[in-house]
């Protein structure tokens, strides 16, 4: 039995160590050389904090495993809603910003509901995951130039607000150093991170075959949480320090990057059909908590602890439906 749970555990730890890694060293890279603030958070804070995720499905989906693959990806939304908002909201009540309830949580709910009508429809071949991350450069390129103006704001920006208020080390910073020690610590960590999926994914698959349960069940739940500890961390933090809006913000752009620059990255590298068991109840189960999520941000542009209290439980409920 602990032949299978060392894997497991050792690959989690590996994983967020190196992802925390990889996106230090990168931030600090970009920072000296010049490139801007708002262009780092939006690109290497996204990704690298989306890095587990990406490196957990990609290999799972070349090792024959999609159950892993996409189940990590829906899972990984819906706990994010669940799980991480819903205990955020029971630290402090989520403030929501105008500018991400109407941009930011209305492109989540849109690309949910794409990718849960286009899992039944079409495989996740390489010309879908080159237009889903086709759509992710788009996002990025629209928000960047929003972010620029007066209004700001924005989901994205806030999922970097939360990483840098987690760990301020991560602002990023002009200076004249080299840019040597950087970019070691950047490869250290992503190094890390792919022998921490590889060991996530053989350890994930060896306790499906010893319990006798779906690998794609162990992606939507023990995999799909391990690899969302990153946005779990930050986005208790932001609720600590009564920055709910940002909380709100970190679930929210975590979600869009996971559909859009994960599940793009999977399928152009590791084409693939989404299990049918996704396809039939955790998709759809993706689309409606997003739906309500997005239900109660708009009621009075706030997430209370009532409400977080239905998102925790909500998720007790779906973790008791998918396990035997």
């Amino acid at each position: 039995m602990t032949e299978t749970w060392v894997p497991l555990l050792g690959g989690l730890i590996l994983l967020v160590a190196g992802g925390e890694l990889l996106v230090r060293g990168a931030v600090e890279v970009a920072g000296r050389i010049g490139i801007s603030p708002l262009v780092i958070g939006l690109t290497l804070v996204g990704f690298g904090t989306s890095m587990p995720e990406l490196v957990t499905s990609v290999q799972a989906g070349l090792g024959g495993s999609p159950g892993i693959a996409f189940g990590n990806i829906v899972g990984s939304n819906i706990a994010n809603i669940l799980l991480i908002a819903g205990v955020s909201a029971l630290i402090c009540p989520i403030l929501v910003a105008r500018s991400a309830l109407r941009r930011d949580a209305v492109v989540m709910v849109s690309v949910a509901l794409a990718f849960a009508g286009l899992a039944v429809l079409v495989p996740m071949g390489r010309g879908l995951g080159t237009g889903l991350l086709a759509v992710l450069v788009g996002y990025i390129w629209f928000v960047i130039r929003q972010e620029r103006g007066p209004s700001g704001g924005g989901a994205v920006h806030d999922k970097t607000v939360a990483l840098t208020g987690a760990d301020p080390a991560l602002t990023p910073q002009a200076g004249q150093r080299s840019v040597a020690v950087p970019l070691l610590i950047a490869a250290a960590g992503l190094a890390l991170v792919i022998l921490g999926g590889s060991f996530l994914v053989s350890g994930a698959v060896a306790i499906a075959r010893s319990f006798g349960i779906s690998e794609t069940v162990i992606g939507l739940t023990i995999v799909a949480v391990g690899t969302s500890m990153p946005e779990l961390v930050t986005s208790v933090i932001a609720a600590l320090k009564r920055q709910g809006d940002v909380a709100f913000g970190n679930v929210v752009g975590s979600n869009i990057y996971n559909i859009l620059g994960i599940g793009g990255a999977t399928a152009l590298i590791a084409p693939s059909t989404v299990p049918a068991q996704i396809q039939r109840f955790d998709a759809p189960v993706m689309v409606g908590v997003s739906g309500l999520l997005l239900v109660f941000a708009a009621t009075g542009l706030r997430i209370g602890r009532r409400e977080g209290a239905v998102l925790v439980l909500g998720y007790l409920g779906y973790a008791a439906l998918l396990w035997p």
